[in-house]
């Protein structure tokens, strides 16, 4: 059955917002990095404006001084122009390097480093007229139109309640030097700015957290998500017990067929058992054919004992065999000397059997 919206109940878990975050899928508000930007250069502003204004004063007096004496043909005008703006550029270029770097910062702050390549790839469900339009008129895009078109109105309104009141002050500014003019100019931008500004970045704030509480509720998952993310995480429990049941059905078929043939079983006694065979002429060394745990030793003991095959119990042999040889592999130098006295004892035991 197919989950809807109601049946995500859950809270995302860490693997999908991983995934979302590799998607490019954040809780992020434009407007929070915008507010940012538009308050550190008011700032930036209000601690720049003399010098800037001094600067200012400076070209614009050396222009209107000397732009009537330059001779400029009509095809250089543009360079003229150009010039300007590099100069105008320059005065105010500490501005843009802040609001560049805010602007990084402003989205850093919010989702921290991220590189989502996947989030560029082209798809062409992007080009799809019909799902554009769907999108455009979707719920979600309408309700984006309102937030903005509230902004716009707030931010409008603030900002000519405050603006309104420097209306006189502007219209004197006509009969004062230039340096006057400029710093005055500035000053009322700078008030309006923060006003406007101010009330920006309190709506982008309130932005910021419905954006998080969005996100969080669109990656909401239900029970079923979380079992069938946890079963390919971990592995479908079903599957694994299949695997445990079939490893202990190939052990328990080499334990039938390799303990009867082996020359003894040594055991812990109820922890561990390994059977070793060892044919003089034939093994250069006694040769590990088997071995078991808990319910697979005690069965090697059964079989082995069914099967007429000794069991010698020396616990410190039987767990460092278990621990250090593989199946098929023969017995390391180190331990010939206590395997040796085991095969011995298995020797005088086959003697007594004999006689």
């Amino acid at each position: 059955m197919a989950d809807n919206s109601q049946d995500k109940t859950e809270q995302p878990t860490p693997k999908k917002l991983l995934d979302a975050r590799k998607k490019g899928q954040v809780a992020k508000s434009r407007d929070l990095s915008s507010a940012i930007v538009l308050m550190a250069v008011v700032g930036a502003l209000y601690l720049s404006a003399k010098s800037a204004a001094d600067s200012m004063e400076r070209y614009l007096l050396w222009y209107f001084s000397n732009c009537l004496a330059f001779e400029v043909p009509d095809r250089h005008l543009p360079w003229v122009f150009l010039d300007s703006l590099y100069e105008i550029a320059v005065i105010f270029l500490p501005l843009f390097v802040i609001a560049i770097v805010l602007a990084v910062l402003g989205n850093v702050m919010q989702t921290g480093f991220l590189l989502a390549p996947e989030s560029i790839k082209p798809k062409l469900e992007r080009l799809n007229p019909i799902e554009g339009f769907k999108k455009i008129f979707s719920l979600t895009s309408l309700f984006e139109l309102a937030k903005t078109i509230l902004k716009v109105i707030v931010v409008g309104v603030v900002s000519y309640l405050v603006a309104i009141k420097y209306v006189p002050q502007m219209l004197m500014i006509f009969y004062k030097n230039p340096t006057q003019e400029m710093l005055e100019i500035m000053d009322i931008i700078i008030i309006v700015g923060a006003a406007g500004g101010g009330a920006y970045l309190l709506l982008a704030v309130a932005d910021f957290y419905y954006q998080r509480f969005d996100f969080y509720k669109r990656m909401r998952m239900s029970k079923q998500e979380i079992k069938d993310e946890h079963k390919q995480s971990e592995g479908d429990p079903q599957i694994k017990g299949w695997l445990r049941r079939r490893q202990r059905e190939v052990a328990m078929n080499r334990i039938r067929q390799e303990v009867p043939r082996a020359t003894v079983v040594v055991t812990n006694p109820i922890h561990y058992s390994v059977a070793l065979k060892y044919e003089e002429g034939v093994n250069s060394a006694p040769l590990l054919v088997a071995k078991g745990a808990g319910d697979i030793a005690l069965k090697m003991k059964e079989i082995a004992a069914k099967s007429g095959v000794p069991v010698i119990e020396n616990p410190p042999l039987a767990r460092t065999i278990f621990q250090q040889v593989d199946i098929g592999r023969e017995i390391p130098a180190e331990l010939y000397q206590s395997v040796a006295e085991v095969l011995a004892m298995v020797l005088r035991i086959k003697k007594k059997e004999t006689v």
